[in-house]
């Protein structure tokens, strides 16, 4: 399947009225199909990596061809250039997560850029630091507890952000960190009872949210029961 035929099939499989309830969860609309992920990821599957035709369909600007640009692109061939030039594209919170989880937190340069984008002023931009720690507390299996810690004074600097993709993603981030192991999740505690203190309103939902998961009775014990392995 080639680009031109990539493109026909999205504007086939077209959705007016998918495209109308995205918006209403904040999804940018312009140049949407309407798509839904399951179908992406099959169309994926069926084109197999290409980086170089992923680099065609990011181009594209077309909502949809950039999340499955993000499904068939090289993690080993993208470079960090590569990674600062698309997430400077990001114009919807469900392009910046799926390209984040799909590609980038895949990476080399995944910890490296979770920080430093983490620190941009654009809101995409610092969502997608967010995600990618998120992220990298779920899938990097290999990660030591202290390389998750460095995201702790970065999570408690930005937790007056209130700019809702931001402080949702910071939020998550907190969260999955805390989930990892009971380490982590006491850490996460710790973190968020001193977010909870800062005169803002922002750091206050992220903090009351994140404890209220963190210190439920679920998450305890499926950390204790992890533990007793």
């Amino acid at each position: 399947m080639n680009y031109d035929d990539i493109l026909r099939q999205l504007k086939a499989l077209s959705n007016p009225k998918a495209v109308e309830g995205m918006t209403r969860y904040g999804i940018n609309p312009e140049r949407t199909y309407g798509i839904s992920i399951p179908t992406l990821r099959g169309m994926a599957k069926e084109i197999g990596r290409d980086h170089g035709l992923a680099q065609q369909l990011w181009e594209s600007g077309i909502h949809e061809a950039r999340i499955l640009a993000g499904m068939i692109a090289y993690p080993r061939m993208t470079t960090e250039a590569q990674m600062d030039s698309w997430v400077k594209d990001f114009d919807s919170w469900d392009v910046c997560d799926q390209c984040c989880m799909n590609l980038f937190e895949k990476t080399e340069f995944a910890y490296r850029k979770a920080v430093d984008w983490s620190a941009s002023e654009e809101e995409f931009v610092k969502r997608a630091g967010f995600v990618m720690m998120a992220r990298l507390a779920v899938s990097d299996k290999k990660a030591s507890d202290s390389q998750l810690e460095l995201f702790f004074p970065i999570i408690k600097q930005e937790a007056t952000d209130d700019r809702n993709f931001v402080k949702k993603a910071v939020n998550w981030a907190l969260r999955q960190i805390g989930k990892r192991n009971r380490s982590l999740n006491q850490k996460s505690i710790e973190v968020a009872q001193d977010i909870s203190r800062m005169d803002s309103k922002s750091a206050k939902w992220i903090a009351s949210d994140a404890l209220r998961e963190l210190t439920s009775k679920s998450i305890q014990d499926r950390l204790r029961n992890r533990s007793n392995r």
